[in-house]
């Protein structure tokens, strides 16, 4: 059934409004603002189910047993609940709703960022991926245009969902955009077959529609996908087409056909600099100074479907 939705509990309505201000003024994204209130939302229903009166009154037995409802999870999951819960604590304290030093009852849940392997594809799967695709359908042309964006370019999905008409320069034969995530601009060599994915889905899949959008809901009102779509619906119903099965203690989005283009790119020796600029990282350098990207060199690249993805192991 569908989550209920939220609502504060009454004793600690103040507290919660403190907070979500605070998100306000730190501007974060609509995907990301759910992952810092989510785990501050259970919280306060945990302590209320509890029978905890004021947020002052916690307890360090309080956060162990809170923090034990994601006991199953992983350390690296485990690290965002007890991130987001001593940054509403910390904030409480400044704010003098809870003594100031609450947040050192929370425990230190370490984990190295280095130590998360990306997930990544095996070559022949990505063909069943796109194989799997039903390319004779309006939404079956979509789907495969969207999903070479992600495997040959290395695509985030909320510029798949952002990519507007004018951000695909056909003369010049490449793609240019302000990513979402970043804010910079990112230009991308337009390859021969996600040109001509593309102008199979615009011409012949397309639904008619005033939306600027280049891929957009094939559901009427034809309109752009929503911040809250979850694009990886679409690689799970191709997954399963092709009888690809899901890992289960991974992520599986888009994002692991994003390492796997990082990790073939690699295989073929291409330099980190230019797989940095091609998935529109921000500089590993502290300066973050954008590398202007390479296009001939990108070009160069061996990352041709034919010899990298298709290739007949």
């Amino acid at each position: 059934g569908k989550k209920k939705a939220f609502t504060c509990p009454e004793n600690y309505k103040d507290e919660y409004e403190s907070f979500q201000k605070y998100c306000g003024l730190k501007k974060y994204t609509t995907l990301g603002l759910p992952a810092i209130l989510n785990p501050v939302k259970n919280f306060l229903l945990c302590m209320e189910s509890h029978h905890v009166q004021k947020l002052k009154d916690i307890s360090q037995d309080n956060l162990s047993l809170f923090l034990s409802i994601y006991s199953g999870h992983s350390v690296r999951y485990r690290a965002t609940i007890v991130s987001a819960l001593r940054n509403f604590l910390k904030l409480l304290g400044e704010d003098v709703y809870i003594p100031p030093k609450t947040w050192q009852l929370l425990p230190n849940v370490r984990y190295s960022r280095n130590a998360f392997i990306p997930p990544s594809w095996k070559k022949e799967d990505v063909k069943k991926l796109l194989d799997a695709v039903d390319r004779g359908n309006p939404r079956g042309k979509r789907d495969y245009a969207l999903l070479l964006l992600v495997v040959r370019l290395g695509l985030r999905a909320s510029d798949i969902r952002n990519l507007k008409l004018h951000n695909i320069e056909w003369k010049n034969k490449k793609i240019v955009l302000i990513q979402k995530k970043t804010k910079q601009t990112l230009e991308l060599p337009l390859l021969d077959d996600i040109g001509w994915a593309l102008i199979d889905y615009l011409k012949n899949g397309r639904p008619k529609t005033k939306a600027d959008s280049v891929f957009i809901n094939h559901k009427a009102p034809y309109g752009e996908f929503k911040d809250t779509n979850g694009m990886q619906q679409i690689l799970w119903k191709y997954m399963s087409v092709a009888g690809l099965e899901r890992p289960k203690n991974e992520p599986c989005g888009l994002h692991s056909l994003r390492s796997t283009l990082a990790r073939t790119m690699l295989e073929v020796g291409t330099p980190l600099p230019i797989i940095s600029e091609v998935l529109g990282h921000e500089s590993i350098q502290t300066t973050s100074i954008y590398l202007k990207i390479n296009l001939e060199a990108l070009r160069k690249c061996p990352i041709d479907p034919e010899e990298v993805f298709l290739h007949e192991q």
